[in-house]
């Protein structure tokens, strides 16, 4: 493989990989500041990060407002303080080497404050910030009042030139680089659009030249573009290095960190990482962001695709072909569905799915009386994570809703983020992974179970491994 040559990357000559930042305390600053102690660029997430009382012990994020809006406050809050937590403990672990990132979601609940307050906070930690999933415009004003470069995450040429030419442009010295995320490929989010088939991957290699050619086209700095999602091997890429059509590429792994001994997920889902096969991460729809995402096809998965299979469509009142009368509930109440629709609802009620829960798009799903209390639970005590939720009907502005239901076909994704971070059964919650996580159990570094640290990765993948 053609040598690996160092970048200057938010300041600083470093090597061009680049750690991933996955949310809610799977990227912290244990994982991140080894990247950055062993010369990469490390990035922790600074989407409800953890925070420790004097004696380093992990403090629970307890909500006690009564409102949404009083537990939004208190998330923002807590959100803050997690994040200059991590800043400072990846910041004391690398020890000055390396490169330090913040990852941020804009479209997470009080993006914006928690972006101000960590980079406040931790004034001279972060060198870097990394920002997906939404179009973050303001990124680029906020990362640059406080002198960080900052570092976009969009998956298509289009999507960079409309925020270059809205926003970016005037901040053009700060922007380190852009991070190109494969949308068929990557872990959690993707930045799939509507003119995209889910099911039809395309070559990472044209996206990203159009990408480079369009940052050229609009007088945009030579900075390095971050290859994300898919990359497993460097060897692969190797096509990709010294390339003049893609300029200055470094390559971001996301889902290679997790099985490393500095990563903080639990061993039981280090082990269930060495167990996938091909095929095992899902590209659904079920986020109540309402972009696509990949995940581990497990049982939480399994129980969010059977909830919405058992689904029909239905009428307040008698209409076209919705003449049959459906009594649904303990209250009996009346829906009138397609005869056939009807058959299937009685079959699914028979077998225990007696609850049925009404969606946006005036469709009724069937779930069990357990599964309907802890939907309406969960939508009950949400605390604003989103700046817009469907599973809640939440959104930030002045309302606090979004102005339509409440879907229950969607799910609570702080509640599970948090979950199977802190010891969560791995089966019973979202367990985000990238498309070629399968590759753990074959990559000869991992055999017999081998976990490596973070610099016995590195090491390991400057090989071209």
């Amino acid at each position: 493989m053609k040598p690996l040559q160092p970048l200057v990357i938010s300041g600083r000559e470093v090597l061009p990989l680049v750690e991933g930042g996955k949310g809610i305390s799977v990227s912290n600053g244990e994982s991140s500041g080894a990247w950055a102690a062993a010369g990469g660029v490390a990035t922790f997430s600074g989407v409800n990060a953890d925070f420790y009382d004097e004696n380093g012990k992990l403090i629970p994020i307890v909500y006690h407002g009564k409102t949404r809006r009083e537990r939004h406050d208190e998330l923002i809050s807590y959100g803050i303080r997690g994040g200059i937590a991590q800043a400072r403990i990846a910041h004391d672990i690398a020890g000055g080497q390396g490169r330090i990132h913040m990852n941020v979601l804009w479209e997470m609940g009080g993006a914006e404050a928690i972006l101000h307050g960590v980079l406040d906070g931790a004034r001279g930690l972060v060198h870097g910030v990394t920002c997906g999933a939404g179009m973050p415009y303001k990124v680029a004003e906020i990362a640059a009042s406080y002198g960080v470069h900052y570092y976009p995450i969009v998956s298509s040429a289009r999507a960079f030139n409309a925020l270059w030419k809205r926003a970016y442009h005037k901040h053009a010295e700060w922007l380190g680089g852009v991070v190109y995320e494969d949308p068929w490929l990557a872990g959690g989010h993707n930045g799939l659009s509507n003119s995209e088939d889910p099911r039809v991957p395309q070559p990472p290699y044209p996206r990203v030249a159009e990408l480079r050619a369009n940052m050229r086209a609009n007088g945009c700095p030579e900075v390095p573009i971050f290859m994300a999602g898919g990359v497993w091997r460097l060897d692969e890429w190797e096509d990709w290095l010294d390339n003049p059509e893609l300029g200055p590429i470094a390559f971001q792994f996301g889902t290679r960190p997790l099985l490393t001994v500095e990563s903080p997920i639990s061993m039981d889902w280090k082990k269930r990482l060495l167990e996938l096969k091909p095929g095992d991460v899902l590209l659904h729809k079920f986020s109540p962001t309402g972009f696509y995402s990949s995940a581990v096809k497990n049982g939480f998965l399994s129980e969010l695709v059977e909830r919405s299979e058992r689904q029909i469509a239905f009428s307040p009142e008698p209409l076209g072909e919705h003449h049959a009368e459906l009594e649904i509930g303990a209250r009996k109440r009346i829906l009138y569905v397609a005869e056939g629709d009807k058959v299937h609802a009685e079959a699914w009620m028979a077998q225990g799915y007696t609850e049925g829960l009404r969606t946006p798009d005036s469709t009724v799903i069937f779930v069990t009386p357990e599964g309907a209390e802890t939907i309406r639970r969960d939508q009950i005590e949400c605390m604003g994570c989103l700046s817009a939720c469907s599973f809640s009907n939440w959104a930030q502005g002045d309302t606090g809703t979004n102005g339509k239901k409440a879907d229950p076909r969607s799910f609570c994704i702080q509640k599970t983020l948090q979950n199977i971070v802190h010891e969560g059964e791995p089966d019973c919650e979202l367990m985000f992974a990238g498309h070629n996580a399968f590759r753990f159990g074959s990559d000869p570094l991992y055999a017999n179970g081998f976990i490596p640290t973070v610099k016995q990765l590195i090491d390991h993948m400057k090989t071209g491994a």
